[in-house]
């Protein structure tokens, strides 16, 4: 081996070292969310950390050009490897060359860094991110980084990608599940950060009290009448009905009926107290009224379907309590939707929403077409059913237990796979 081979055998091994900071380089930084970057910063406040922050802030910035140095180190350290195989060994040295540079070249930045990178991702990120900031801030690499992807946006027009990085939703609350099996947050602070996930998906349709439930004080009451009602009911404002039957022109507060009542004003009608009140479509966010109710500084809005008619009414109790849970106060009877009986049965309010029971029972009923239990029932019959009548849907035996008028407000559900083990250990036992 000459002087001239010698210096090709350096060269090679200095590319094959740069390329496997490189290769730490990428891996790690791509193993470092933005987020993670922020504690970094906070907790060391270093140049490397901010250098860090900077680079997964904008991954765009360092990827291309990290990809197009990578891509030259390889070519080259290939390219000198077959030319010092040939010089040593002749055109059969070439394919022997070939194998040791494969075999080299994946172990030793590959294989190794990679590895190291994805086991000691925080360690890594911060060794290699200063260098890798100024190496992506080389003008000539910017350039020809800019040129190749112009020329892919020719060869494959498009408008691009977006700024990422992208996380989906079911992604998120996988991470945020794992979190939890790994004890890294608490299950309690694990259903929190669920719910505010899917707070942003809630409308207000799904949180209201349906209109059968409303409390509602009728146009011709009085003063002391509209009292006892809100006394009744445990309710500090009650919407009003107009002249129109199902027409709500207002609300009124229990504070102003009992300074009325005290002022001896109770035989007074009521629609004298009456205050303004807010409607809101039934499929307006929940997320964006609450924020709305905080501005506006009102706790309650009627909700309205596409028809213009009272659906329901929410509250900003009930849009707190999508974020942590039922709230019940001194007022509130407690009562439990979903009661298992001594016979294995369940017994179901069938004001239960289908995205509870599923949650509670871990089954997958379907919810696209209604909301309810009771109403999987009445669409399912396709009319209204009478007390006791009975039906089978995805291997449940389901019964409405109890009607009131039209509406289904209790129903009995059975598992029929259950039923059949269960007939079937009888006969054998017998």
């Amino acid at each position: 081996m000459n002087g001239v081979d010698a210096a090709l055998l350096a060269a090679i091994l200095v590319m094959l070292v740069v390329l496997a900071y490189l290769a730490i380089a990428e891996t790690s930084l791509n193993r470092i969310s933005r987020v993670k970057a922020h504690t970094i910063v906070d907790a060391k406040g270093t140049r490397a950390a901010h250098s860090l922050y900077r680079l997964v802030s904008r991954p765009e910035m360092f990827i291309n050009p990290l990809l197009i140095a990578v891509t030259l180190l390889q070519m080259g350290q290939a390219t000198l490897t077959t030319l010092l195989a040939n010089r040593l060994f002749g055109s059969a040295g070439v394919i022997v060359g070939f194998f040791v540079n494969f075999i080299v070249f994946f172990i030793s930045t590959e294989a190794m860094p990679k590895t190291y990178a994805v086991m000691h991702s925080e360690s890594g990120a911060l060794r290699t991110a200063r260098i890798t900031e100024l190496l992506v801030r080389f003008p000539p690499l910017r350039l020809v980084s800019r040129g190749l992807i112009g020329l892919t946006n020719v060869i494959m027009p498009g408008k691009g990608l977006k700024e990422g990085p992208f996380v989906s939703e079911q992604e998120l609350l996988g991470i945020v599940e794992a979190a939890a099996d790994d004890e890294v947050i608490e299950h309690e602070e694990r259903e929190l950060i669920e719910s505010i996930i899917e707070f942003g998906d809630t409308i207000a349709r799904e949180v209201m009290v349906p209109r059968p439930d409303m409390v509602i004080i009728p146009n011709e009451a009085s003063i002391s009448a509209a009292l006892d009602l809100a006394i009744e009911h445990g309710h500090s404002r009650l919407p009003v009905f107009g002249s129109e039957e199902g027409d709500v022109i207002g609300l009124a507060y229990a504070k102003d009926l009992i300074r009325a009542e005290r002022d001896g004003e109770g035989a007074a009608a009521v629609l004298g107290l009456v205050r303004p009140v807010r409607f809101i479509p039934e499929n307006k966010p929940v997320a964006r009224l609450m924020r709305e109710m905080q501005a506006g500084k009102f706790h309650m809005a009627i909700v309205a379907d596409e028809y213009g008619e009272v659906a329901g009414l929410v509250t900003l109790e009930d849009c707190l309590e999508e974020l942590v849970g039922e709230i019940v106060d001194e007022y509130d009877i407690e009562e439990h939707d979903i009661e298992q009986l001594p016979d294995g049965d369940l017994l179901v309010d069938g004001g239960t929403p289908i995205s509870e029971l599923n949650e509670v029972l871990n089954i997958d009923l379907p919810d696209d077409d209604w909301d309810t239990i009771g109403g999987l029932v009445f669409s399912t019959l396709e009319h209204v059913p009478t007390e006791g009548e009975e039906l089978e849907y995805d291997g449940w035996h389901i019964t409405a237990t109890a009607m009131e008028g039209r509406r289904i407000r209790k129903v009995r559900l059975r598992r029929v796979s259950a039923t059949a083990d269960e007939s079937s250990e009888r006969a054998a036992s017998a």
